[in-house]
């Protein structure tokens, strides 16, 4: 694993015009960075992909003992969601996609940050744009050399996943109307949707309506099943949700995701796989890891209200209770701080985002890199 430093391509925000990316740019700095990208070979790239398939049964493993167990309030779940969320998983409700952050330098196993389940972004970064970025790059700066690859199946796990998802014919895309990152990652997503055959109209959160019985939309149809990139935790806490328990929508991702998006899951797993080479010592108390440690609000975002050695981040999550985790400070290539976003789709792991930071603090500022492998001879 390297960081190489790249002359971006000169026509970059032509391609990323093509692509519909709108948000390459993110208040006037970039988002999307191509002036540098990360190289792997095959074998490191086994490594990522094995870790995260043992990570997502694991995961799967600890969500099915919180469940059995009502395990809702260390996690932080309020009692009036639970039987929404207890009732998803014992109904069998499938998930779509999850991001894993991991923390990795190409050595040793990679070890687990957080679980993005519920609403987690960069799909598409990950999935099309630097896919469209390595096509680019190899036909100018390879010619004649064996092409590389990139750890990423990400498009056509999604069109063939949604399939299997048991959905009606006509699947709403919503998120919320002030975001164009949310808005971008829909749009991709329901384009996938398309491809899989799926009718697949687009609204605002803000404009799903109730009649009294059913969701609706502004066209009077009733909503039988939506993909809403908004969090179960924002949803569950406003009127809207009171509605959910009453009527038959189905909803993607389903509610139980809201156990493994709990950052007090982490101190879950770390109970039931002690020692687990690909876990963080975790726990819902201070002091307990042996070490330097990490605390995190249960439903923080973004690297905000975020506590560790010479760390102080500010946000609007610091009145939530706390998960303290073991520190391991995120390795430095050329200055810059990784995070590793390893995709699990229809339960495959099938991808990789980089993200990375000038602090060891992952933020909503923090930009998208691309990265290829060497194919083994």
């Amino acid at each position: 694993m390297r960081r190489i430093a790249l002359a971006p391509r000169p026509d970059q925000r032509a391609h990323a015009a093509k692509l519909g990316f709108a948000f390459a740019e993110i208040a006037g700095e970039p988002y999307w960075d191509e002036t540098a990208c990360y190289a792997f070979d095959a074998d490191e790239i086994d490594v990522l992909e094995a870790a995260t398939a043992e990570l997502n049964l694991r995961c799967l493993d600890a969500v099915k003992h919180a469940v059995a167990h009502d395990l809702n309030g260390p996690l932080g779940i309020p009692d009036g969601a639970w039987p929404i969320v207890k009732r998803s998983w014992e109904q069998g409700e499938p998930s779509l996609y999850g991001r894993m952050d991991l923390r990795w330098d190409g050595s040793g196993p990679p070890k687990l940050l957080e679980y993005n389940a519920d609403t987690p972004t960069a799909l598409f970064e990950a999935g099309v744009v630097q896919w469209e970025w390595l096509e680019t790059r190899q036909a100018l700066d390879r010619p004649g050399a064996k092409p590389a690859d990139q750890f990423n199946s990400i498009h056509e796990t999604l069109i063939a996943t949604w399939p299997a998802l048991r959905l009606p014919p006509v699947l709403h895309f919503a998120c919320a109307r002030d975001s164009a990152e949310d808005r971008g990652t829909v749009d991709y997503l329901r384009d996938t949707a398309i491809q899989a055959g799926i009718e697949a109209p687009f609204l605002h959160m803000e404009d799903i309506g109730w009649d009294g019985t059913r969701f609706r939309d502004l066209e009077e149809q009733e909503i039988r099943a939506i993909f809403k990139l908004y969090p179960w935790d924002w949803l569950l806490r406003e009127a809207f949700g009171r509605n959910i328990p009453r009527a038959a929508t189905r909803w993607i991702e389903p509610a139980w995701r809201l156990i493994p998006s709990s950052k007090a899951f982490l101190s879950l797993l770390w109970y039931l796989f002690p020692d687990h080479p690909n876990l963080l010592p975790a726990f819902m108390e201070p002091g307990r890891t042996g070490g330097a440690e990490i605390s995190k609000p249960l439903w923080g975002r973004e690297g905000a209200n975020i506590s560790a050695p010479g760390i102080e981040t500010d946000g609007p999550y610091g009145d939530q209770p706390r998960v303290w985790q073991e520190y391991a400070e995120l390795p430095v290539f050329g200055g810059r701080y990784p995070v590793l976003g390893s995709w699990i789709v229809g339960g495959t792991a099938c991808g990789l985002g980089i993200r990375e930071d000038s602090t060891p603090i992952t933020r909503d500022t923090s930009r998208f890199v691309p990265h290829f492998f060497e194919p083994a001879a």
